[in-house]
C-alpha cells in the first residue's frame, strides 16, 4: 500500500484498513508461532502498512490543528526576530 493511496483514503476507510491490519499482524504472529507461517516477509510488509496509515493520520491531525495557530506563532516569531535585531 501506498502513502498515496492512504492519503486518498477518507478518516473512517484509515481507521478500517488499520485494524484490518493490526488482526492481520496479530494472526501473522500467531501463525509464526506455531511454525504455520508461508511468507514471513509479510510481518514486516504490514508493519510497515501500519506505520503509514498512522503517520498519515497524525499529519492531518497536526495540519487541522497547525493552520490557525500557524499565523499566530509566525507573528510571534517575526516580533522576536525584530526585538533581537535592536
Amino acid at each position: 500500500m501506498k502513502a498515496k493511496e492512504i492519503r486518498d483514503m477518507s478518516e473512517e476507510d484509515m481507521r478500517k484498513k488499520l485494524k484490518q491490519l493490526k488482526e492481520e499482524l496479530f494472526n501473522l504472529r500467531f501463525q509464526l508461532a506455531i511454525n504455520q507461517l508461508d511468507n514471513p516477509m509479510r510481518i514486516p510488509a504490514v508493519k510497515k502498512d501500519i506505520a503509514r496509515i498512522k503517520t498519515v493520520m497524525r499529519q492531518a491531525e497536526l495540519s487541522d490543528y497547525a493552520e490557525p495557530a500557524g499565523d499566530e506563532q509566525a507573528q510571534t516569531d517575526a516580533k522576536a526576530a525584530g526585538a533581537a535585531q535592536q
